[in-house]
């Protein structure tokens, strides 16, 4: 694919933190003078005037370039939503699109998916995998930090590697300021049942900081391959 660098952003269930983290690579992405898109291919639960995922990015990294391409009122999964709606569902085929589209004109493309990997974009079984396939570029995995982690993160990178996709890693979405003896045994655990780098573990709460706030928290929330300062021992 000609143009800017994609990477699609997925959770291992919704809830977790891919907006933040989503967020924060972007913001590390801005501070290098990128050219920075942010994509939500289907956007759920929210009211055609009411805020979505994309204005909370564009709130907390100023200067990207926000797109989405359609909204369901009920906050459930695209498909879904889509049906309850009577409107039109968003296919992988049309994300990919918009993302090469995005792509011809930045440096850098973010896909935030809604929920986790497989969750249904459309009644055809299309789902975010899809889009990444389609796209031929890694997928960025957000966790939680707690109990339950190890299993939700392993299926979902172990789907990644069963489509042929790559996983350049997982981010925790929300690093609690107090963390439990499971949270700092994740850790070392993540990146032991995964196979994969744990790649950062932002701040909870990152996500009502002012920009500028929220741009150390970036860079003190991701490693170094994702262009931040982050270490497994400093969460």
């Amino acid at each position: 694919m000609t143009g800017g660098r994609v990477l699609v952003v997925s959770g291992t269930g919704t809830g977790v933190g891919k907006t933040v983290v989503t967020a924060a690579v972007a913001a590390l992405a801005r501070a290098r003078r990128e050219r920075v898109a942010v994509l939500k291919p289907a956007q759920t639960g929210v009211g055609p005037d009411e805020p979505g995922d994309l204005a909370d990015v564009a709130r907390l990294v100023p200067g990207i370039t926000p797109r989405e391409l359609a909204r369901y009122p009920d906050p459930l999964a695209p498909a879904t939503a889509a049906r309850r709606a009577g409107a039109a569902p968003v296919t992988p085929k049309e994300a990919a699109e918009a993302a090469r589209e995005l792509a011809a004109g930045h440096d850098l493309v973010l896909v935030e998916g809604a929920g986790g990997l497989l969750v249904r974009f459309d009644d055809d079984g299309g789902t975010l995998a899809d889009t990444a396939a389609a796209l031929d570029v890694p997928v960025l995995v957000v966790a939680t930090a707690g109990l339950g982690t190890l299993n939700h993160t392993a299926l979902t990178v172990e789907a990644l590697r069963a489509r042929g996709l790559t996983c350049p890693g997982v981010v925790v979405g929300a690093w609690p300021a107090d963390p439990d003896l499971a949270a700092v045994c994740n850790l070392v655990d993540l990146p032991a049942v995964t196979g994969v780098p744990l790649l950062g573990a932002m701040p909870d709460g990152a996500g009502a900081l002012p920009a500028e706030e929220f741009a150390v928290a970036a860079r003190h929330g991701l490693g170094a391959a994702l262009g931040g300062e982050w270490q497994t021992a400093h969460p």
